[in-house]
């Protein structure tokens, strides 16, 4: 809660929708007359994790803004991913292997906002590896597009001496990969900073969470692949 005195007059503001309606705020005197409509942030949506990454595809932002960060369940099977873009937000995916030929998981949007404050737990540029989201292409015509520019691009890359993290960044622009940038972790281990991100949004962890254990129970998946 957040609030404001106005020449002896106090207001409590649950959540302003803009800047400008916290200036108006600022800006009150006395004599005027105030109407506020009060708005709550919207409820987190736990979804498929596939329907998370079609938002990710599907988000008009900036393909390469994106950073993630990955790392093992903290307990049980399973991964956490959490993929980030300052014109986006925020986005926390829990994937399993029901079995070698099948992914399955849950996720949200836990945070429309991705300021400094979240993105000290992302890699930067030189993070440990790279990742991409990959759109299929409308057509035969588009893909044979695609790999001629992959071409162009893999030849003149072989010409001059290059970095294979701005190798990859070219062939995904060359793809038209709608999201890709650095990635730190490894399923195989849990960084600190995915804890810190964990702890950070911790009531989105517990929703998705729930939702995840109650996959896993349904698929058996603690008896092994299925």
């Amino acid at each position: 809660m957040r609030g404001y005195i106005c020449e002896g007059h106090s207001f409590t503001i649950e959540w302003f929708i803009d800047i400008e309606a916290e200036k108006l705020l600022r800006s009150l005197s006395v004599t005027d007359t105030v109407i506020i409509v009060a708005r709550k942030e919207p409820t987190m949506r736990v979804r498929d994790w596939q329907d998370i990454l079609e938002d990710v595809t599907e988000s008009k932002a900036d393909p390469d803004d994106w950073r993630a960060i990955v790392g093992n369940r903290a307990s049980g099977p399973g991964e956490d991913l959490y993929l980030g873009n300052p014109g986006v937000g925020l986005f926390q995916v829990k994937t399993y292997a029901k079995n070698p030929f099948q992914v399955k998981g849950v996720g949200a949007r836990i945070d429309r906002g991705f300021d400094e404050d979240v993105g000290q737990f992302f890699p930067d540029e030189d993070g440990t590896g790279r990742f991409a989201v990959q759109e299929a292409p409308e057509d035969e015509d588009t893909a044979k597009q695609r790999a001629k520019r992959v071409e162009e691009v893999i030849e003149a890359h072989a010409d001059a001496p290059t970095e294979p993290g701005h190798l990859f960044d070219d062939v995904m622009d060359a793809l038209e990969s709608p999201a890709f940038g650095p990635i730190d972790g490894d399923h195989r281990e849990r960084p600190e900073d995915v804890d810190e991100l964990t702890a950070t949004f911790e009531d989105a962890e517990e929703a998705l969470e729930a939702e995840f254990e109650d996959l896993i129970q349904d698929d058996e998946i603690d008896r092994g692949f299925q």
